[in-house]
């Protein structure tokens, strides 16, 4: 007769214990199926880098600037070398606070960012304070010449700012309106303008 054993619901597994003396390689592994890899043998507490939070540390807030700036003119311009031509880049740019001071700046470098970077410099160590009326228009009517560009401004009160080119962006960072600019030459160079405008407004004086 073969023997049987009736196992009861209320019985309890017990857990087997390696017997001593045999080798640990024939015990069965431990299951890691769904188990995530630590990458790196780092915390997966901890963010990026190794630092808490995530995305590293945070950058402090720039400081806003205290004049407005303005790109007047972008020229690409070339220089020819032993091994061929090399390309740099020309930036005029005008900046100012419209309240009275305004300066104008010409930049070059290898990309426009640098000489964005060198025009603003340039720009603030020629800033010229404009001596304003109430209205923030000027006293009298001037003329002023720089290279080839010749600019006339006249007061128009109620006009309202009547300016075109790079005139009207150097007045408007000076904060100066009701005028009617001329530009009684040919010349289309923005720089030249620029300057002569800033040539014209050195001439002010308040009576």
């Amino acid at each position: 007769m073969t023997d049987t054993t009736t196992i009861t619901p209320d019985t309890e597994a017990v857990a087997v214990a390696p017997v001593e003396g045999t080798d640990a390689s024939a015990q069965p592994a431990a299951d890691t199926r769904g188990a995530r890899p630590q990458r790196g043998g780092r915390d997966n507490n901890r963010g990026r880098g190794g630092r808490p939070g995530g995305r590293g540390r945070e950058r402090a807030p720039r400081e806003r600037s205290e004049f407005e700036q303005a790109t007047l003119d972008v020229r690409r311009v070339a220089r020819v070398m032993a091994g061929g031509r090399r390309f740099s880049f020309s930036v005029t740019v005008v900046i100012g606070d419209k309240k009275g001071r305004v300066g104008v700046g010409l930049g070059k470098g290898a990309d426009t960012a640098l000489a964005i970077d060198k025009a603003v410099r340039s720009a603030k160590k020629s800033l010229i304070t404009v001596p304003l009326t109430k209205g923030n228009s000027i006293e009298h009517a001037i003329t002023a010449k720089y290279a080839s560009s010749t600019i006339e401004l006249i007061p128009s009160k109620g006009r309202g700012l009547v300016a075109g080119s790079a005139v009207r962006s150097v007045l408007e960072y000076a904060g100066i309106t009701d005028v009617i600019s001329k530009i009684q030459t040919r010349s289309k160079n923005k720089l030249t303008i620029a300057r002569a405008t800033v040539e014209a407004l050195k001439t002010l004086q308040a009576r």
